[in-house]
């Protein structure tokens, strides 16, 4: 059944520009697909399905490239401890719990409906070791009907992991790994929201053996490959006394740098790496308000861009202890002009910072949608012909003041100061998945 709405549109094609197109008429196929975007024509012999109200916007869904599912309980705690402590003492011991399959079921339940209801259609998911759990993830998303890529987690090192939560050995953890891929894309509906995704979980917690079988299986079924990169010190520089290597190019040498691959963090990749990733089609997850806690420094975003480096935007939850998509966007901003002042009040200004690494809104949000569809191979991020229908409507009555802002303004406004509640209705592939409640 063609699903036809009427809607003004807010919406970025490139970095740093926005798209107005008020009053539309939008199309969608019985598959999901837009098939026409044009001017509403009030002698249209067919009445829309769906009519915004004037004080309500039509965005792109969301894109969330970098997600830890399984941490969603743990959302907002032990963010004062470093990375390596935060793991073992907090996020270990929380993942070693979805051994139990009702307990795991009972977070997905959550935590599926709350991320479309922040606007996320789109999300990539870190599950835990267990093959269960991580399938029921799946299952989960397609029950409610978010788009996303699931990974069952694959960690094997004896000094990187405690002995309680790991795989065995390496074998025994590409097995199940591969039979998580397979039992995904066996999924009933599956086809069309979700796929699998390769994910060890990063180079300290995994063995040689294990990173290798991981690259031969993703060459053997053509299986997107998620991991961590160059994230804070203590990692980067683990990888470089391990490997003599950086991160990217120890990664590379494994055959887990691919196209669509999907690195989180990449706060210390260097010029050479971040050639090497654009070389091979690979990107990163950009989390920034993961990264004020554990990055130790600022990624920037506006040079990567500006590379052509594929960058997406990332929760990092619970690392970043929002799961708000659009928080995360004004977020990057404000670390983007952190990055170009500089922090230390002792230095010179111009020794104080980087120049030229501001970011604004639209570039922002940019990274949230098509930069994210990029990074990902996915037909999303815009509401344009050939695109699946994936939106979101925004409610402007708490927002905008509408005698005063323009366009300009009240998409900055809705960057920064949009709520779960402000976001009325969501599709995912023409259907309307919108949470109830």
């Amino acid at each position: 059944m063609t699903l036809t709405v009427r809607a003004t549109i807010l919406q970025t094609p490139e970095p740093g520009r926005l798209e107005v197109k008020e009053d539309q008429l939008i199309s969608v196929d019985d598959h999901g697909q837009i098939v026409t975007v044009a001017p509403f024509d009030t002698a249209n012999d067919r009445s829309p399905d769906v009519v915004l109200p004037a004080n309500s916007v039509l965005l792109p869904g969301l894109i969330d490239t970098h997600v830890h599912a399984p941490q969603w309980p743990q959302l907002g705690t032990g963010l004062d401890l470093p990375l390596d402590q935060w793991l073992f003492e907090y996020t270990f011991p929380m993942e070693a719990r979805f051994a139990d399959l009702g307990f795991a079921r009972n977070v997905w339940r959550d935590m599926v409906p709350t991320l479309l209801g922040a606007g996320t259609t789109t999300a990539v998911y870190y599950g835990s070791i267990h093959e269960p759990a991580t399938v029921a993830l799946a299952e989960a998303c397609i029950e409610h009907g978010q788009r996303a890529f699931v990974g069952r987690v694959a960690m094997d090192h004896p000094e990187g992991t405690p002995e309680w939560y790991r795989d065995p050995d390496a074998s025994s953890a590409i097995d199940a790994t591969l039979r998580s891929v397979q039992a995904i894309e066996a999924l009933s509906g599956a086809e069309t929201l979700v796929r699998p995704i390769l994910t060890p979980r990063f180079i300290p917690a995994c063995t040689d053996a294990l990173l290798t079988g991981i690259g031969e299986l993703a060459e053997a079924t053509g299986t997107l490959v998620q991991t961590h990169c160059s994230e804070n010190d203590w990692e980067h520089n683990y990888v470089l006394d391990r490997f003599g290597v950086s991160d990217t190019h120890a990664l590379e040498q494994f055959g887990l740098v691919n196209d669509h691959t999907v690195l989180a963090h990449g706060v210390f990749l260097g010029i050479d790496d971040r050639q090497t990733l654009i070389g091979r089609g690979a990107g990163v997850a950009h989390c920034p308000l993961s990264n004020a806690y554990f990055g130790d420094a600022v990624f920037p975003a506006r040079q990567s861009i500006e590379m052509g480096l594929r960058v997406g935007l990332g929760t990092d939850i619970a690392g970043g202890p929002d799961h708000s998509i659009l928080h995360n966007c004004a977020q990057a901003v404000n670390s983007s002009r952190v990055l170009q002042d500089g922090v230390d009040p002792s230095l010179a200004r111009d020794d104080r910072g980087r120049p030229d690494s501001r970011i604004d809104v639209t570039t922002a949000f940019w990274m949230a949608t098509v930069g994210g569809a990029e990074l990902l191979g996915l037909p999303v991020g815009l509401i344009e012909v050939g695109r699946a229908f994936d939106a979101i409507v925004i409610d402007l009555e708490s927002i905008r003041w509408p005698h005063i802002d323009d366009w300009d303004r009240t998409f900055e406004k809705v960057i920064r100061r949009a709520s779960d509640a402000a976001i009325q209705q969501v599709w995912v592939d023409g259907r309307d998945v919108t949470p109830l409640g």
